[in-house]
């Protein structure tokens, strides 16, 4: 999968700097945005702690991720520029199938609240189809639960990491526009955040791959 981000951010790029697909930039792809968000959304654990010889333990949990985002595009030469913001939660959490924990080194765990903050650039393959790749900061959080799943523990794993990844996005009438974008996240470093002012633990290095396919349906202002 990280290689598919980088094939989807390479076609992105080639297309920027391809002068026979770029087209002047259509005013419908710039200024603010607002848009919803779903799609499907999976945490892995790292290739630095995968486990590569229980063919059976895949080490992944999987569910449908939700939200929003705000953003800013404008023309620049022949290519959009813009920033956005975003607040995703998700219903992947692990589970035991046919007996298997299916835990992927955080033990039992449900998938927090997601913020992500970047940039995007892109061009027009069409003069309503807008070709981009992103990237920026994101720092998910994973809820802790008790052995069985039925109680959630008053603590949270709070991961920092970087987000790539590519898209379309097709402009509708009326000044909406819906989108299918693939991203590729990894956290790399995480504390323990405790409730009742007890002080958060000191951080330490994980490794941990998110992969999400979301569609979007979006207006701009």
């Amino acid at each position: 999968m990280k290689y598919t981000v980088a094939i989807l951010a390479a076609t992105s790029a080639a297309a920027i700097a391809s002068p026979s697909m770029a087209q002047d930039t259509n005013a419908a792809f710039t200024g603010p945005r607002v848009e919803v968000l779903a799609g499907f959304d999976s945490s892995t654990a790292g290739s630095s702690i995968d486990d590569d010889i229980n063919v059976d333990n895949d080490q992944s949990i999987e569910g449908v991720a939700y939200g929003a985002a705000i953003g800013y595009d404008v023309a620049f030469g022949g290519a959009l520029v813009g920033v956005e913001a975003e607040y995703t939660g998700s219903t992947a959490d692990t589970d035991f199938e046919d007996g298997d924990f299916e835990g992927f080194g955080f033990g039992n765990v449900e998938t927090g609240r997601d913020l992500y903050v970047g940039a995007r650039i892109g061009v027009l393959a069409q003069p309503d189809l807008l070709v981009y790749a992103k990237g920026g900061y994101t720092n998910a959080k994973y809820n802790l639960r008790d052995t069985n799943g039925t109680r959630r523990f008053e603590q949270d794993l709070d991961a920092d990491g970087y987000r790539v990844g590519a898209g379309l996005e097709y402009a509708l009438s009326g000044n909406s526009f819906t989108k299918i974008e693939y991203r590729y996240s990894n956290y790399s470093d995480a504390e323990i955040d405790f409730s009742n002012d007890v002080p958060d633990s000191d951080r330490f290095d994980i490794d941990t791959d998110r992969h999400q396919v979301m569609v979007g349906f979006g207006y701009r202002f």
